[in-house]
């Protein structure tokens, strides 16, 4: 029989995956479901993008590219970073990977081991919590509030920080709650961390530009006593519906820039060449159809937190950003698990539990409105009879 390490027992999943497989079965059996499970933008990727990557294939793009990223890339990776918030970040220290989550997978391994603690949002992005058991080290959850709009208390999060605290994760605007942490909290938790200079920060803004009703994102790039010690994750996937070129970017501590250059040479040697140059193409191409994307979330925004709110037993607050929402379900009498699975096999409706991102997530369940205003609004909806007594 085969031994594998034991890690891999530990190794988690992203639910969201699991509950798309089996809403697309029940659709191959012909029954009518509404996806809003998976987070995913439903508009295709704007064709200045799609064409910029077709010419670099015709240009003869084919070979590797340096691990770090192309130039042009990483360059305009600076320049919109201090576009949008006013930082002067080097070309150097931008390291263009395959996907969010490999900056994830990489900051996390190079702080994790056994006697190490690190701290991650819950209810939050279930890659977190699964990296770091898979690393070795203890996962600390940081409690997000819905009372707080599923913000986190700074005084908490500093409460729970100790001599083994090595990393702490920090998501805003957040997947899967749609919560923004304030900018005042974020200015005590920044302050509170210099008296923990051995702490690193991972801060997750790949919903950055994702925001409605004036909410305002904070990016930890600009506070400077961070700078040596914060790893910024940010990308392409949903600013520029991108989720199928594998395309995301960290900014790294100059102390740490060699390591994760090295885990991505020994990982991935370095990223498709065409979307490297696809890249390029959104971040100094016309922004009006990122502007275009973020209205229709914010009208979809409006219908399903309406729809929600009148269903018996949920509660739902209208998120600040990203493309989620996240009702309290407590009143329904089901738990987060059993729910999901009665909405999607009574009602056709697939979406996930909100356990599926950690344990502070029971008494929700997420809904993705990555999706049209036409799946939301269809006959068979929320609103119909039939559904509303499912849903019930």
């Amino acid at each position: 029989m085969l031994q594998m390490a034991g890690r891999m027992g530990v190794l988690g999943t992203e639910t969201a995956f699991e509950v798309l497989a089996r809403a697309n079965a029940l659709a191959a059996e012909g029954r009518s479901i509404i996806n809003l499970g998976i987070g995913q933008p439903d508009f295709p990727t704007p064709e200045h993008i799609v064409e910029a990557g077709r010419k670099a294939l015709a240009d003869g793009h084919h070979g590797y590219t340096p691990a770090n990223g192309i130039p042009a890339l990483r360059a305009a990776v600076a320049a919109d970073l201090l576009r949008r918030h006013g930082v002067e970040v080097s070309p150097d220290l931008v390291l263009v990977v395959p996907g969010g989550k490999v900056t994830m997978f990489f900051a996390i391994l190079m702080f994790g081991e056994p006697q190490v603690e690190i701290l991650y949002p819950n209810p939050g992005f279930p890659i977190y919590e699964s990296v770091i058991r898979f690393s070795g080290a203890t996962p600390v959850p940081i409690p997000l509030h819905e009372a707080a709009g599923f913000s986190f208390s700074a005084d908490e999060v500093l409460e729970k920080v100790t001599p083994r605290t090595r990393l702490i994760v920090i998501n805003s605007p957040a997947n899967p709650t749609g919560g923004v942490v304030p900018r005042d909290e974020l200015d005590r938790l920044v302050a509170g961390l210099e008296r923990h200079p051995h702490v690193a920060v991972l801060s997750d803004e790949i919903y950055g530009e994702i925001l409605y009703d004036g909410a305002e994102h904070v990016s930890l790039l600009r506070y400077p006593s961070l700078r040596d010690r914060l790893i910024l994750l940010d990308g392409w996937s949903k600013t520029y519906a991108m989720t199928g070129w594998r395309l995301g970017y960290a900014v790294w501590p100059k102390a740490l820039f060699g390591y994760a250059e090295r885990l991505a040479i020994n990982c991935h040697s370095c990223v498709n060449a065409a979307a490297q140059y696809a890249g390029i193409a959104a971040l100094t191409g016309p922004r009006e159809p990122v502007h275009r994307m973020v209205r229709a979330f914010a009208e979809r925004r409006e219908m399903i937190v309406a729809a929600l709110n009148g269903l018996p037993g949920f509660r739902c607050q209208q998120p600040g950003g990203a493309f989620y929402t996240f009702p309290n379900i407590t009143g329904t009498g089901y738990d987060a698990r059993a729910l999901q699975g009665h909405l999607l096999e009574q009602a056709g409706v697939a979406t996930v539990a909100g356990t599926s991102f950690g344990r502070y997530g029971e008494g929700y369940l997420r809904f993705s409105y990555a999706n049209s205003r036409e799946a939301i609004a269809a006959p068979g909806d929320f609103g119909s009879p039939c559904r509303r007594r499912a849903l019930a």
